[in-house]
């Protein structure tokens, strides 16, 4: 069975270097070069460069680069369309008197192309014609006579049972988080009277800040994992300027589980400022304040920066910093550090800094844990948002603008490397069912909730806290 390497490898240069991958056509076939570097060329030119023959084969890098972006232009199974023509028409698969030698060996290539195509990009397979397609070009590679049969129909069936069990697992996600999601919509929006003692909260769920931070980060990477590279691209797509007749793709744009992420940050502070809010005594929300401090500063320890940014998230929201009696009794010294290290200005530099070590520790790690690079996420889609949003996707000349895909790549690749890491902590479900589920407060109720604990201080406070009394009695 055909194996790629590891995304770590893909990007240890600007970009793709001709002089290692040369074909006869890329000197005049559309594209164009500088410093043997591929900055542009036309779409069809750039597809043709995709599609291997007997004295080529595409970079990986470039596979990867033209498969992720291309979806700007045309719906993945427009391009599948296209390849499986080339295949079958320019390298005359189906032609019986081709000469069997070449077809041996090129027969193989194409099967690592499409071995590429779905370990990269597994959720495009998703669409039944994708698929029709994947399986009949492979029958095509695996039933000609001048193929070793039972290699290649044993490879092509790995292929498809690989790529088959991936759907299958992002289907039983799914369902998962569906389930979670009702389970905990259940939101506490009403708030008669606080309760005089709190059965259950995050202490007596889980004591230890250091067990809580490691089952945070299961999280982060189960739910990492199952985001797809291609939905950091269709959260922007756009109509591209040069087709007129075709739908845009942003109509059938998936990107559901890179929002569930987004979702998943957005929980973890609400659930914070929650558990903070919830306690009757100041020395006990006191108390809370400071296990998550200490929670955070494990996560940084980890590499894991979201579960560490949504964590201050949540103790910097309104109904909590504006508790000034509870946090007169908390130690904030540490907190002040982590503070310091994801402050936002000058472009977030100093978390930049801790995340460039942080990578760097896992090339050279020697345990799974040296490997944790969880990054703060809504950072990572803004800093892509912003690369989409800078650089034009076509040049003046129609040609597409790859040296900005070069770029776009890069920073997905580097994520798509860091999402494969596998937590080396143990899994504690009850911690983990106590995370997912529990009811948070929302926002109307956390204000509530806040000014019970520590009365209103000015004017706009005490309307607003007369406002949602009301509302509540009008609810009630």
């Amino acid at each position: 069975m055909p194996q790629t390497p590891p995304f770590s490898a893909m990007f240890d240069s600007s970009g793709y270097n001709r002089n290692l991958y040369q074909s006869a056509e890329d000197s005049c076939g559309g594209l164009y070069y500088h410093d043997n570097t591929l900055l542009s060329g036309s779409l069809e030119a750039l597809i043709q460069h995709l599609v291997p023959n007997v004295d080529y084969y595409p970079d990986r890098t470039y596979i990867f680069t033209f498969l992720l972006s291309s979806r700007l232009f045309m719906h993945p199974y427009e391009l599948m369309a296209k390849v499986c023509h080339l295949c079958v028409e320019h390298q005359r698969l189906s032609d019986p008197d081709s000469d069997k030698n070449q077809i041996r060996k090129i027969a193989p290539k194409i099967l690592q192309l499409l071995t590429e195509w779905t370990e990269t990009f597994p959720y495009d397979f998703r669409d039944e014609r994708m698929m029709r397609n994947l399986k009949d070009l492979a029958h095509r590679i695996a039933s000609g006579e001048e193929v070793e049969i039972g290699t290649y129909r044993k490879n092509v069936q790995q292929m498809l049972q690989c790529l088959i069990r991936k759907l299958a697992a992002l289907s039983q996600y799914e369902e998962v988080l569906a389930k979670i999601s009702s389970t905990s919509t259940d939101r506490l929006t009403v708030l008669k009277t606080k309760p005089q003692s709190i059965q259950r909260d995050i202490i007596t769920v889980c004591s230890d800040p250091y067990t809580l931070a490691q089952q945070l980060t299961h999280i982060e990477l189960e739910r990492l994992n199952y985001i797809g590279p291609e939905e950091f691209v269709q959260a922007f797509v756009q109509k591209d300027p040069l087709d007129n007749d075709k739908s845009c793709y942003s109509e059938h744009k998936k990107t559901r589980n890179l929002e569930a992420y987004v979702e998943w940050f957005n929980r973890l502070s609400y659930l914070v400022a929650t558990e903070i809010c919830m306690p009757v005594k100041k020395k006990h929300r006191a108390r809370i304040i400071e296990y998550f401090i200490d929670v955070a500063r494990e996560c940084f320890n980890i590499g894991n920066f979201n579960s560490l940014m949504a964590i201050i998230s949540g103790m910097n929201m309104s109904p909590v910093s504006r508790l000034k009696k509870t946090w007169a009794k908390v130690k904030t010294a540490k907190f002040d550090i982590l503070e310091h290290q994801m402050d936002p200005s000058s472009n977030f530099y100093n978390y930049r800094t801790a995340l460039r070590g942080a990578a760097q520790r896992s090339l050279t790690a020697h345990s799974s844990r040296e490997k944790i690079v969880i990054p703060f996420f809504s950072l990572l889609i803004k800093d892509i948002y912003f690369l989409n949003e800078g650089c034009a996707n076509r040049l003046p000349n129609g040609h597409v603008n790859f040296e900005k895909f070069w770029e776009l790549a890069k920073q997905v690749g580097e994520f798509m490397t860091w999402k494969q890491v596998e937590c080396p902590f143990e899994r504690d479900r009850k911690i983990l069912q106590y995370l997912l589920t529990v009811p948070v407060f929302s926002e109307d109720a956390l204000y509530l909730a806040s000014y019970e604990s520590e009365g209103p201080e000015n004017h706009i406070e005490k309307d607003r806290w007369k406002s949602l009394s009301s509302e509540l009695s009008a609810r009630s």
